[in-house]
């Protein structure tokens, strides 16, 4: 399933991504195919269509038509090193079915200590009670992660940044050690996107990527996606239709317009999310700003080798506050709606504690003040920038007033 053209950019192949079916020479968006029948032509037709598993030819509805092959054809083209992509109804499908397909009853699965709280969920819930026993670790210490390998690891769940916390681990070094030790690593790319990291040029065998958020853009779509090379993608695919995993093709066709924009659009909002934390650092009343983007900030140095790109997600901390104080400050934003997700065209803020979802890596980190643990994840969409700290300063304000 490779390129089109490996020549072109990746922002062009955002564009022309997914269009090389028949409907391309008719119309620039292919059709919504509902179908949960595909029809064959006579028994011998019928016969055949067992032989063969692969996106483009018709079988039954749940391996998709049309709409959902092209939104599989435009992930795989944008994510350098892939032979393919599977589509499930959530990233946390895609994140549980990816692991699932690496794992079985006995093995060891190394998940990343900042990971989405969902992820760890599943490690300690459904995976546990089939039989996978889980280990957290933090990604910053790579001596004590290769000391937490042993003969059963199979799988290392990563996730860069991490979730809330924003760590900017070094992902080539993890995923070297992973497969040194014979273990697939598993990559949440959520943040980034393959337009802003290469997750498997960077040494991962899989990278799973929520298209709830960046891909969908508009805050009306849940799926999720997996990408690998030919190895694990056909072991991703026959897992994920043995669960039966589907989306509908208005889903995917929703997707595949969010797809088109998406370049664009994380160009703005990273833009803004690094001119507010920027703003956010001078002030007085916030402790630390965790933000990638941000020079100076906890990984930048990291985020500048590794990566071509950001994202709007960030988060800051309070000094000396507590949790009614961030409450108030949260409670009298306007434009900031409240609210769990990200990656949509609107801005949220999210208040969150560290502390229930951490098992090796302290909060507050070493060196903060014992108060500075308050903190506040910020999803920046496409409003104005002044709008938006105007929308802070009146929070703040709030705040303050308590």
């Amino acid at each position: 399933m490779a390129g089109k053209d490996d020549k072109l950019s990746p922002a062009t192949r955002l564009v022309t991504g997914g269009r090389s079916g028949d409907f391309a020479d008719h119309v620039v968006n292919p059709p919504v195919w509902r179908a949960s029948t595909h029809l064959y032509a006579d028994c011998a037709a019928l016969r055949d269509g067992v032989k063969t598993n692969e996106d483009g030819r018709f079988f039954y509805g749940r391996r998709g038509a049309p709409t959902q092959w092209a939104l599989c054809e435009a992930l795989t083209e944008i994510e350098p090193g892939a032979h393919g992509t599977v589509l499930y109804p959530s990233g946390v499908a895609a994140i549980v079915g990816s692991l699932m397909a690496v794992l079985k009853a006995g093995d060891v699965l190394l998940v990343t200590d900042n990971a989405y709280d969902p992820t760890r969920s599943a490690a300690m819930g459904i995976l546990k009670r089939f039989g996978v026993e889980h280990r957290f670790f933090d990604p910053l210490d790579h001596v004590a992660y290769e000391a937490a390998f042993c003969d059963r690891t199979r799988a290392v769940m990563l996730e860069v940044p991490g979730s809330l916390t924003f760590e900017v681990c070094d992902i080539p070094a993890l995923a070297r050690i992973a497969r040194d030790k014979g273990a697939t690593s598993v990559l949440d790319n959520t943040w980034a996107t393959a337009l802003g990291f290469a997750g498997l040029l960077h040494g991962c065998d899989i990278v799973v990527t929520a298209l709830t958020k960046h891909v969908g853009g508009h805050s009306d779509l849940m799926m999720g996606a997996a990408s690998a090379g030919e190895r694990w993608y056909r072991r991703l695919r026959q897992t994920s239709q043995q669960l039966g995993h589907v989306v509908s093709p208005d889903d995917a066709a929703l997707a595949l317009r969010g797809l088109r924009t998406m370049g664009i659009r994380l160009e703005r909002e990273s833009a803004t999310a690094l001119a507010l934390a920027q703003w956010l650092e001078a002030r007085e009343d916030v402790a630390h700003v965790l933000c990638p983007l941000l020079p100076g900030a906890p990984g930048h140095e990291t985020w500048r080798r590794d990566f071509t790109g950001g994202c709007g997600l960030f988060s800051f901390v309070l000094k000396g506050r507590d949790d009614a104080a961030r409450c108030r400050l949260v409670d009298a934003l306007q434009l900031f709606a409240i609210g769990y997700s990200w990656g949509g065209f609107e801005s949220l803020a999210l208040p969150f504690d560290v502390e229930p979802i951490r098992s090796r890596m302290a909060w507050p980190k070493t060196g903060w003040g014992v108060e500075d643990r308050y903190a506040i994840r910020l999803s920046i969409g496409l409003e104005d920038p002044q709008d938006l700290i105007a929308d802070l300063e009146r929070g703040f304000a709030a705040m303050n007033e308590g």
